[in-house]
């Protein structure tokens, strides 16, 4: 039994965990001095909360057209706060319920995107030669095409669901994860331990594994974040242009049915102006979460607090 694969014994391991909850506790320390960052949480955990407690505060049955509350394009009042929309249902409602599906598509397709790259990233910077040229020569094609056009593309050619709109953005925002990745990768290779870790029998296997990636998850973590807000805008996006599922309410689904009503001619400011704000705070939320993360986690980039 090599080094490498010799089982790791209890007090090792209490203390690997010891010394996580420490520096998760470090990290929160330093990310509370960043007011733009706990501007960004609050807002998040805001939105979180409320689409969390949807089913409880609007009811699933929000969505229905044959049971809506209200009549068709009523503006602002005390019983509807946002308005109604063209089948006189409550928007504050399907505004809080299309929180969910923002919410959900935003973070999956983040993940998938950050999980493709970090892959990429982390076995082209590993192994190298022909293979990692190709990977890069492909990550290089991926870069130079639109990626709302190969987004669209893809949701075209696909069924029109929630799975597809995950994919279509996932599968098409993954190149620049990588190429950071990649870059990190060959900086952490470089190191000397890196060399006594497979002079003591380390595989690539366990290289990558127990010493690149948590290297490397600082970088990933901090490019999840800041690609949720991307994923939410180009989910948007896809449903503005009825590209998305349609029998699920989203942001974007709400802004592609007051188009379709009218509303923009019509001057039903209350039918586009509270998606368009929720979608808007969401991204900088986001934003701002990921940019704090990005300075607690990297102090040399010096972003501003």
């Amino acid at each position: 039994m090599t080094t490498a694969e010799r089982p790791v014994p209890a007090g090792r391991r209490k203390l690997a965990w010891q010394r996580r909850r420490e520096s998760a506790a470090r990290f929160w320390k330093r990310y509370r001095t960043h007011r733009a960052g706990l501007v960004g949480l609050t807002a998040l955990a805001l939105v979180v909360l409320a689409a969390l407690t949807a089913p409880l505060t609007v009811g699933s049955d929000v969505a229905s057209v044959t049971d809506a509350p209200g009549s068709p394009m009523e503006s602002p009042s005390a019983e509807f706060p946002l308005g109604t929309d063209r089948f006189g249902r409550d928007l504050l409602g399907l505004l809080i319920w299309g929180s969910r599906v923002s919410l959900l598509v935003g973070l999956l397709a983040a993940v998938l995107s950050v999980v493709i790259g970090a892959l990429v990233g982390i076995t082209a910077g590993h192994f190298r030669g022909g293979y990692a040229t190709v990977l890069m020569r492909i990550t290089d094609w991926f870069l130079v095409m639109p990626t709302l056009v190969l987004a669209i593309a893809l949701a075209t050619v696909l069924s029109r669901s929630l799975g597809t709109v995950v994919l279509a953005i996932g599968v098409t925002t993954w190149p620049t994860t990588a190429r950071l990745v990649r870059a990190q990768t060959l900086a952490v290779e470089a190191r000397p331990y890196i060399e006594r870790a497979k002079a003591l029998g380390g595989g690539h296997w366990h290289v990558m594994s127990r010493h690149v990636l948590p290297n490397v998850m600082p970088l990933v973590l901090a490019q999840t974040t800041l690609m949720i807000s991307s994923s939410i805008l180009a989910e948007a996006t896809l449903a503005f242009l009825g590209l998305g599922d349609p029998t699920v309410v989203s942001w974007g689904g709400m802004l592609q049915e007051a188009r379709e009503a009218g509303a923009v001619s019509s001057g039903d400011w209350w039918y586009l102006v509270p998606p368009g704000i929720a979608i808007a705070v969401i991204a900088l939320a986001f934003t701002l979460c990921g940019r704090a993360v990005e300075s607690v986690l990297n102090p040399r980039l010096g972003v501003a607090r």
